[in-house]
């Protein structure tokens, strides 16, 4: 499809608001060039590398810092994700992988990082995108309940960006439906959502080897179904249905209750899997990283804060390359280079990261607690930047998104094992060539618009920005062009007022016009 047809999208769906830019994009178009020169274009969807600065220009919000791996990286994730924009038969919908794969569903479509697609996307101009990606799944052939997928909670999400009601009307018996069919199929007598491992996209973790069949109660599928029960009633509040809506805020709490009272080990002051079948519902031996899932979706108490210590503890969860995905100390951790090449068991996954991330901005914009605190996030949000490169066969350092990585050296593990599987080269039956190579499996952007620079998006035309950078760390930032509720956002901070020539302190334009300033970076509300 013609680039034409995207920016008539554009044109025709998002606000335009170029007078209130601050930043100019074509300081940032040496990025893209950059990553055009040192890519080999393999597979190519509805947006090549050739059109992909025109559509940048037109959809991202653009974002300056003094940070220029954090800056690159930004720029990067932005550049990868319009890569995996596909349009099909049934509209547009956004991948996992580009090359085919064996296991996936219609269109190459799977569902275990959807949702990271949606809480990503959501911050593009053009919603149509992910209008049609949402009605892909439960009316145009997907496979939602294939993996794990957090959908209602994440759809949710997009339209406190692109309010649409009467496409939340459309959408609205769809989720119903597909709530229900996860109940019929994995919601248990005890009240607790099972899943296994494989199927929650972490193959061979510690707690899986310890449960029947890998099949567990996991903190990750009961906090899914929780937060999709509390979107489900929001989204029905909304449209009017209050009988629908108090039946699915009934099964929140009781879900919240559940996994509060049966999946945290106060021994280990952590959320853990119970094997499925266990008759006296004990839990796995092992800390694994997605025991942080909870607070994705702020279901946790205060006095659940301390589980939060193992992030940055070397024995725990801390490595330089990213967190581990199950805690160092446990006798079985491993980082290997034999077997299956995707295991959950040591090394470091974007997608744990991002989950991670997101649920250490709620923890701190959420919660009253002194366990880690605004530099640590900006450490790990850091830390994940910083990791998305490899070494090229030149010898250049080039950015780089993959699948699992070893959390000491930084080696795309998948990577090295596939390139070699088959007689010394890559395997069809595996994914064929460069298999993981942009991986669409997390979210980056997402993390620095509402984490980092802290722009919450909320059901109503309330604004709130509570920034988890310290005040002491840069001279500025700006966050530019962001399409939010049919408006257009700037926010910066400016430690002088020389930078941008807007003023010492942080501040808040919408659609140009200065609605809120503050001498240092604090948390601001505003009625759009």
């Amino acid at each position: 499809m013609k680039l034409l047809k995207h920016l008539l999208f554009v044109t025709l769906l998002a606000p335009t608001a170029t007078e209130a830019q601050v930043l100019n994009p074509m300081d940032f178009k040496f990025y893209i060039d950059a990553f055009n020169q040192h890519d080999n274009e393999l597979y190519r969807q509805a947006i090549p590398n050739s059109e992909a600065w025109a559509f940048i220009q037109e959809n991202i919000p653009f974002f300056e810092c003094p940070d220029k791996q954090l800056e690159q990286t930004y720029y990067f994730r932005w550049w990868t994700y319009r890569k995996h924009i596909k349009h099909t038969p049934d509209g547009y919908i956004i991948t996992e992988f580009l090359p085919e794969v064996p296991w996936a569903g219609k269109y190459n479509s799977i569902s275990c990082p959807a949702a990271h697609h949606f809480y990503e996307g959501r911050w593009l101009r053009n919603a149509q995108y992910l209008r049609d990606y949402a009605k892909f799944w439960f009316s145009g052939g997907g496979s939602p309940r294939l993996y794990s997928f957090w959908a209602a909670d994440a759809i949710h999400a997009f339209t406190k960006v692109h309010p649409d009601g009467e496409f939340l009307a459309h959408m609205l018996p769809l989720l119903e439906t597909n709530f229900r069919e996860w109940e019929n199929s994995h919601l248990d007598t005890n009240g607790l959502f099972w899943q296994s491992d494989n199927r929650d996209g972490m193959e061979v973790s510690i707690s899986g080897i310890q449960s029947n069949n890998m099949e567990g109660y996991r903190a990750t599928i009961n906090s899914y179904m929780y937060g999709d029960a509390k979107a489900l009633s929001e989204i029905a509040s909304r449209l009017g249905k209050q009988a629908i809506s108090e039946r699915f805020a009934t099964k929140a709490f009781q879900l919240k209750s559940k996994l509060l009272n049966l999946l945290w080990d106060e021994e280990a002051a952590f959320f853990k899997v119970i094997p499925r079948g266990s008759s006296a519902l004990e839990k796995t031996d092992v800390r694994e990283l997605h025991g942080y899932t909870p607070w994705y979706f702020s279901i946790p108490e205060n006095r659940h804060s301390i589980a939060w210590a193992q992030l940055m503890d070397r024995a725990g969860f801390w490595a330089p390359y990213g967190p581990t995905t199950a805690e160092q100390r446990h006798p079985d951790f491993k980082v290997a280079y034999d077997g299956h090449e995707c295991q959950w068991n040591g090394p470091s996954w974007p997608f744990a990261t991002s989950i991670t991330l997101k649920a250490m901005a709620n923890l701190l914009h959420g919660y009253q607690q002194q366990v880690v605190n605004k530099r640590d996030y900006l450490e790990v949000l850091l830390t994940y930047a910083r990791s998305h490169q490899r070494i090229d066969e030149d010898g250049n350092t080039i950015s780089w998104i993959d699948e699992n990585l070893n959390p000491y050296t930084g080696d795309w593990i998948a990577r090295t094992r596939l390139k070699n599987w088959s007689e010394g080269s890559w395997s069809a039956g595996k994914g064929g060539v460069e298999r993981g190579k942009d991986y669409n499996h997390s979210s980056f952007c997402d993390l620095v618009i509402s984490g980092l620079i802290g722009l919450c998006a909320e059901e109503s035309d309330t604004l709130v920005i509570d920034p988890l950078l310290p005040n002491d760390t840069w001279d500025y930032f700006c966050l530019d062009y962001i399409p939010y509720r049919g408006k257009s956002l700037t926010l910066l901070y400016d430690r002088t007022g020389m930078k941008y020539g807007k003023g010492k302190g942080f501040r808040v334009f919408v659609n140009g016009i200065l609605r809120s300033e503050a001498d240092q970076l604090q948390k601001l509300t505003i009625e759009l």
